[in-house]
C-alpha cells in the first residue's frame, strides 16, 4: 500500500482538498520515536503528500491534521483510549450534572447541546471505517458494536459502493494525487 491513501482518501470521501498528513510520534522532532516512526519520517518527508511533521497524542484531536500516520497496534490503542475517554467524560457530566437542582435545571436547558456532542463524539454514529488497501470495500466495525453502529456501518458501506470509492481511490494513487495537494 503507498503512503497516498490515506490523504485520497481524505480527498474523496471526507471532501478535505489538501490534506495535512502528520506522523504520530513521542515529540515533534523528526529524530524522536523509535525506529519504525524515525524512518517513516523520512519517508513522508519526500512523499507527495503535504506532510507537516511529527505529531503528539496531544496533537490528535486538536484539528492540526487531517491524516495521522501510524502503526496498526499504536492506532488501535489510540482509538480504544479515545472511546474510554469518551465515556468517561460521558458519565462524569452526568454526575456532575445531576448532583444539584441547580445542575439538573442547567442539563435540561443544554440537553439540544449535550445530544449534538454525543453524536460528534460517539462511534456508533459512524459505525466503522474501510480497510483500505484492499481489492474491494470492507469496513471494519467495533467488536462491541451496537445495533446502530451496524446500521450505520451497512450505510456506509452502500454509500462507498455507490460512489465507487475503491475505484476512484485506486484511480487517483495511479495517476498521483491531485497538483493542488501536493507539497511545495
Amino acid at each position: 500500500m503507498t503512503v497516498e491513501v490515506g490523504p485520497a482518501y481524505a480527498r474523496l470521501a471526507l471532501g478535505c482538498e489538501s490534506p495535512r498528513v502528520g506522523l504520530l510520534s513521542v515529540g515533534e522532532e523528526e529524530s524522536k520515536g523509535n525506529p519504525l516512526t524515525r524512518e517513516a519520517h523520512q519517508l513522508l518527508k519526500t512523499a507527495p503528500v503535504r506532510f507537516i511533521g511529527n505529531v503528539e497524542g496531544r496533537d490528535v484531536y486538536a484539528g492540526g491534521t487531517d491524516v495521522i500516520v501510524c502503526d496498526g497496534f499504536t492506532g488501535n490503542v489510540t482509538l480504544k483510549i479515545s472511546e474510554g475517554l469518551v465515556e468517561t467524560i460521558e458519565r462524569l457530566l452526568h454526575e456532575e450534572l445531576s448532583s444539584t437542582f441547580g445542575t439538573r435545571v442547567g442539563y435540561l436547558l443544554s440537553r439540544q447541546a449535550f445530544r449534538r456532542f454525543r453524536r460528534r463524539v460517539d462511534y456508533s454514529e459512524f459505525g466503522g471505517a474501510p480497510l483500505l488497501g484492499l481489492n474491494g470495500l470492507c469496513i471494519i466495525g467495533h467488536g462491541r458494536s451496537s445495533p446502530k453502529a451496524v446500521r450505520n456501518a451497512v450505510h456506509m458501506a452502500a454509500r462507498f459502493a455507490d460512489q465507487h470509492l475503491i475505484d476512484t481511490l485506486a484511480r487517483e494513487i495511479v495517476q498521483g494525487a491531485p497538483s493542488g495537494s501536493r507539497p511545495s
